[in-house]
């Protein structure tokens, strides 16, 4: 089953047509930031690829508004 979940496209880490090259720059990221988990999502256009911190996706604890027309969808496909 998809896992769906939001983010502010603005806090992507990077956006790539290629998935390796996602997973790839994704895990030399998490090199860097150790206490990070980041998320590799497909995007929400379907046709590219989208690096988030964890910690930024949009949750009922953390959400600012409702009706934030920021806020996209996006399918998980690999967590580091």
């Amino acid at each position: 089953m998809d896992e769906i979940v939001f983010f502010n496209p603005g806090d992507s880490i990077g956006n790539f047509h290629d998935h390796n090259e996602a997973v790839k720059t994704a895990q030399i990221y998490k090199q860097q930031q150790h206490d990070k988990k980041v998320l590799v999502v497909h995007g929400a256009n379907n046709q590219s690829f989208d690096i988030f911190l964890a910690d930024d996706a949009i949750t009922h604890n953390n959400e600012t508004s409702h009706q934030n027309p920021k806020e996209k969808p996006y399918r998980v496909s690999d967590q580091l």
